[in-house]
């Protein structure tokens, strides 16, 4: 039986939201300034929802060794090449709720924008009272963007679209 239209509707607004989404890019920020807490470039933001809002790529993502790096990632998900190259169809898809989810960020002081220089800082949250907790069920979506933003930290930004077979 399959479920009706409005019912998977409802569940991608459950899981596709612009505070998940906030949550994912605030922990890529993290892991993007881990080793010397230079912001990351305000575009890579928007690969981030693409991967870990995908249950398959996630599951790559989760189960790839973090010292093995982006190169490994893609070569993995570079083995079925469809589900490559379905990274970019995703990031034009969700890069709406990729601007939601910055905006929601900047609001609630997650993130902070350097318009000037078109980048993005995750703000470190350990002066304030306590860090936002979150439910088990989405912990993954969290580590992984975390383990993917330390591996975008290690290339440049023409390696990463490279690697990911994506365009800006």
């Amino acid at each position: 039986m399959t479920a009706a239209p409005n019912s998977t509707m409802a569940d991608l607004k459950i899981v596709q939201n612009p505070g998940l989404g906030a949550y994912s890019i605030w922990r890529f920020g993290l892991g993007y300034q881990l080793s010397d807490e230079r912001p990351v470039s305000f575009a890579l933001a928007f690969l981030v929802l693409p991967i870990v809002l995908h249950r398959e790529t996630l599951q790559t993502l989760i189960t790839t060794q973090k010292s093995s790096g982006l190169a490994l990632f893609g070569a993995k998900l570079g083995k079925e090449r469809e589900k490559l190259l379905a990274i970019h169809d995703r990031t034009l898809l969700l890069r709406n709720l990729s601007l939601q989810s910055v905006s929601l960020g900047v609001g609630t002081k997650l993130l902070s924008i350097d318009y000037a220089d078109a980048k993005l800082r995750a703000n470190d949250l350990e002066s304030k009272p306590r860090r936002p907790v979150v439910p088990e069920r989405i912990k993954d979506i969290g580590n992984g963007s975390e383990k993917l933003g330390l591996w975008f930290s290690q290339l440049t930004a023409a390696q990463i679209v490279s690697t990911l077979q994506v365009e800006f």
